[in-house]
């Protein structure tokens, strides 16, 4: 299995806790989960112009849902659907880059171009070539849709030592049963689990929204989000979130200084609203790459 991608519990069912109320159930899937990704798509798609989505509707036609949301965890799901492309592809998801303020050197990095910067570069130029087959324009489409939101996720863009994360074990005390393979791991409402899944997956979950309503939420917030309007590439992106590891204390500690292993929901709450910024900032990064990338040529 690559380094950056831990099997998280599954998103594939959904239990309702109340008529209004969704709670998201985990699953085998990598980065942000089902639930993050189909966010970034949703968001992404409400913020499209008109050529852009129309050229978004074209190339997905005959998908079971011809949505960014959709195709959102496709990268992910080849893993089930065709291993052999999952193995060439699984670097593509994530980037190691220097403890020296986050910087990044494409020779020490990114070699052979893989890694997620230089596969969304890569995915975003058979995009925008129109002579390209139809077929290899609409997986460019469905990676990048993934690999924006990876990006974004501070744990693909890690300067720790520990596999983004995925070394970094945890017993998490949450309301959240996984599914029947992982339920050994679960036990007495604490589930055994690594910091990367954590951010995977339980930061957003915890919250108890379904993908409309939560995508309605953060729609709400002002648009576009408050960013650095600089970073206007992938390789800046990934500084950006991995500045955030260390910026924003997202390896927790005990108040002497030592690494913490034992969390709960509080860990959620103090940074879910960092998780749903970058949320959005992926999705408004991904809107406006796409608009950018579909627009009729001149």
């Amino acid at each position: 299995m690559n380094a950056h991608h831990s099997r998280t519990p599954s998103l594939r069912r959904l239990a309702w806790l109340a008529a209004a109320l969704a709670l998201v159930i985990a699953a085998p899937v990598v980065a942000w989960s089902a639930l993050g990704h189909k966010l970034v798509g949703e968001l992404a798609q409400r913020h499209l112009t008109k050529t852009a989505n129309a050229e978004v509707a074209r190339l997905l036609q005959g998908e079971a849902d011809p949505t960014l949301a959709g195709v959102a965890t496709w990268a992910d799901t080849l893993r089930d659907s065709d291993p052999d492309r999952f193995k060439q592809t699984s670097r593509w998801h994530y980037v190691n880059l220097s403890s020296d303020k986050c910087s990044y050197r494409p020779e020490r990095d990114c070699k052979d171009g893989q890694c997620v910067i230089a596969a969304i570069d890569a995915q975003r130029a058979i995009l925008a070539d129109r002579s390209q087959p139809i077929e290899k324009r609409r997986d460019a489409l469905k990676f990048i849709v993934h690999f924006v939101g990876d990006i974004h996720q501070p744990m693909h863009a890690n300067a720790h030592d520990d596999q983004g994360g995925n070394k970094y074990q945890i017993s998490l005390r949450t309301d959240i049963e996984p599914e029947a393979y992982a339920r050994d791991r679960y036990v007495g409402g604490v589930m055994g689990t690594n910091l990367h899944s954590v951010w995977d997956f339980y930061v957003l979950a915890e919250r108890g929204l379904g993908l409309d309503a939560y995508a309605d939420r953060l729609d709400h917030e002002p648009w576009p989000p408050t960013m650095d309007r600089n970073a206007l590439t992938p390789a800046s992106w990934a500084s950006e979130s991995c500045a955030l590891t260390d910026l924003r204390q997202l390896y927790p500690k005990t108040p002497d200084g030592k690494d913490l292993h034992k969390l709960d929901r509080g860990y959620s709450e103090k940074h879910r609203a960092l998780a749903e910024q970058r949320i959005r900032i992926a999705a408004w990064r991904l809107a406006t790459l796409l608009n950018e990338t579909l627009a009729p040529r001149q």
